[in-house]
């Protein structure tokens, strides 16, 4: 997480926030009005995606803080809500979006923390079950060095009872959210692979043995936890590999407390591919037996994904039947093959994640668009 170049856009140069990152990064920074030449210089590096990680521009977020999941009408999507705090992340992963989805990516983080928790403030005030988490353009944990922006979420979100947060991390720290009076309204969400892919493709990030261990930690402190297989990478004995990670998991983490599981497999928009093989030369991932997918992103080859889904359900359900367990971006016939059933069976993906709220995180906000009553059993 080092810092070697901090940038302040002029219009937030004196905002408290600004003043927070200076002190504990240690840099006064350079006040710009214009950014495109710092962009310019970050574009220009020999390897523009591992120099954005070391550059930091503070400003304003000029857009919505609140958005909704960027699912395609192709496939089931589960209905969350993006907290947009930040851009980019500090850790290297060579399956990330993210490296090729922003130009130039740079680390950007928005420090106009009041309008986002205005914003926040409308949508808690609804009275409906929304899910939201700051995990989707950046890792949730990675800023908590320099903001307590995470900490005074989870202080908000305990003040209510109506929705959930969810911080998506691959980092293990978590002592500063330890002692917070949480309410059990934040889910703490690990990204969880196989310790060779974690090895091999995810530069920076905490081992396996660590994140499970910060999950057993932040079970010990009341939180309900998560855990996310996605992507999942098809490679020669890859599903004994996942069997054992999944082994693992509850090792360190009972059934009770999980509030969901998801599993999503390898996928990605074309010209990813370039940036992989020029950033990580040794990495065979984005070789496998891929077709275009109706999103246009690459995706292995559907039998392929079915067959890995569904080892690694009936090893979940080996240990917890009951857990809500689901697939990321895929359709019915591969829920049908992978689950034995289809999220419109349960009253749609959004509805069942929202139960599992209700159950694990004691929420009672109203289901949008859907009534108030249960859905037939449980989420797997």
């Amino acid at each position: 997480m080092l810092i070697e170049a901090l940038y302040v856009d002029a219009e937030v140069a004196s905002h408290p926030e600004v003043q927070t990152f200076r002190r504990r990064l240690g840099m006064t920074g350079t006040t710009v009005s214009d950014p495109a030449e710092m962009f310019a210089a970050v574009r220009g590096s020999a390897d523009p995606e591992a120099r954005g990680k070391r550059v930091l521009y503070l400003t304003r977020n000029r857009g919505a803080f609140v958005k909704r999941c960027p699912g395609t009408r192709h496939y089931t999507c589960c209905g969350y809500r993006i907290l947009h705090v930040a851009s980019y992340c500090t850790m290297d992963c060579a399956y990330c979006i993210l490296q090729s989805y922003f130009h130039p990516p740079v680390l950007q983080y928005f420090v106009n923390r009041e309008d986002l928790m205005g914003e926040l403030d409308g949508c808690l005030a609804d009275g409906v079950l929304h899910r939201f988490g700051t995990g989707e353009f950046t890792d949730s944990l990675i800023w908590d060095a320099w903001t307590d922006l995470s900490s005074d979420l989870v202080r908000r979100f305990a003040g209510q009872a109506t929705s959930i947060l969810e911080l998506k991390t691959k980092t293990a720290r978590i002592d500063h959210l330890e002692g917070l009076p949480h309410g059990g309204r934040t889910i703490l969400s690990w990204s969880l692979n196989t310790e060779r892919v974690i090895r091999n493709e995810e530069r920076g990030t905490a081992p396996l043995e660590q994140r499970l261990r910060a999950a057993a930690e932040a079970v010990a402190a009341g939180y309900p936890v998560a855990f996310h297989f996605d992507p999942l990478i098809i490679y020669a004995g890859c599903e004994t590999d996942y069997r054992r990670v999944v082994d693992r998991m509850f090792d360190a983490v009972g059934p009770e407390s999980i509030a969901w599981v998801s599993l999503g497999a390898f996928r990605f928009m074309p010209d990813l591919k370039a940036t992989v093989e020029r950033r990580f030369p040794h990495s065979s991932i984005v070789y496998g037996e891929f077709v275009p997918g109706l999103d246009g992103k690459m995706r292995y080859f559907k039998p392929l994904r079915m067959q890995l889904f569904r080892a690694l359900c009936a090893a979940i359900r080996a240990h917890a039947p009951q857990i809500c367990t689901y697939l990321c971006m895929e359709d019915d016939e591969v829920w049908r093959h992978a689950l034995g059933f289809t999220p419109a069976e349960r009253g749609g993906l959004s509805r069942m994640l929202d139960e599992a709220a209700m159950r694990r995180c004691g929420v009672r906000g109203r289901i949008e668009g859907q009534g108030e009553g249960p859905c037939a059993g449980e989420c797997a």
